[in-house]
């Protein structure tokens, strides 16, 4: 069925373009300015926003992805099956992804095995936060 492989094809492309954009070897740290105030004020600070979408992503059963996305101004996180993404008319989660990981265990199985959440703590070292920031600006008009 064309319409499943545009999905599952056209969302792999979206997720994985997007997501190599989110990562930086100079990455780590924290974001600052509006992004971190809106964290605070939508998600209960940088750490809850963390532990929040550490859970999105290690409680995705099967394959998907983990998101934070901006919805009519205000973020919020979420995790979709597969190759959808937010943007998506068939996902329940809506909104402008700003930041995604790929929960997939083609993504960390060789240095990871089974071990998803220590691959999502690692994550947080290589966060292009200046990239993630430039998407909240863009996305939240």
């Amino acid at each position: 069925n064309i319409r499943n492989a545009v999905r599952n094809n056209g969302g792999g492309h979206y997720n994985h373009s997007m997501f190599w954009l989110l990562l930086s070897p100079k990455g780590d740290g924290a974001p600052k300015g509006e992004l971190a105030e809106a964290i605070t004020r939508d998600l209960g600070g940088f750490d809850k926003f963390k532990e929040t979408f550490a859970n999105a992503g290690v409680t995705r059963f099967g394959s998907g992805w983990a998101w934070l996305c901006v919805n009519k101004g205000k973020l919020s996180i979420g995790s979709t099956p597969n190759q959808d993404n937010p943007i998506m008319d068939v996902s329940e989660l809506k909104g402008t992804p700003i930041l995604g990981i790929d929960v997939w265990e083609h993504a960390y199985y060789l240095k990871y095995q089974n071990r998803r959440p220590d691959y999502i703590a690692a994550f947080w070292n290589i966060v292009n936060w200046d990239e993630v920031a430039k998407r909240f600006k863009s996305a939240k008009g």
